[in-house]
């Protein structure tokens, strides 16, 4: 999608610090950190949130976690972290692409707020 944020920096025309890319998945570290560690891992297929998932996502969705867990290994987080998506404005979603926020690095309370 030309306007979608996240589908820019997926093919390179806005600028990101990249930690992980493959043929389904591109991920880069927030510009706005709520954690020590906090990334973004965004499939590359545009689907504005979880609503618009279909049969055909799930494998890419279910490879989201298993590159989480790679990351969260590197970046030395596998203690403690978080897996977060949110969908729609009501949840915080502002950027209408849909991502999973890998978060690490703190402590965390319960419930999320």
């Amino acid at each position: 999608m030309s306007d979608c944020l996240f589908c820019k920096i997926i093919d390179g025309s806005i600028p990101s610090k990249k930690v992980y890319e493959d043929d389904d998945l591109f991920a880069f570290e927030d510009v706005n950190p709520q954690a020590p560690t906090h990334i973004l891992v965004v499939p590359k297929s545009h689907k504005p949130t979880l609503l618009e998932l279909e049969e055909s996502d799930k494998e890419t969705i279910g490879k989201v976690y298993l590159v989480a867990n790679k990351l969260a290994r590197e970046k030395g987080i596998d203690d403690g972290f978080r897996v977060v998506v949110n969908c729609g404005e009501k949840a915080g979603q502002s950027v209408f692409h849909i991502h999973f926020h890998l978060l690490g690095g703190r402590s965390f309370m319960w419930p999320p707020g």
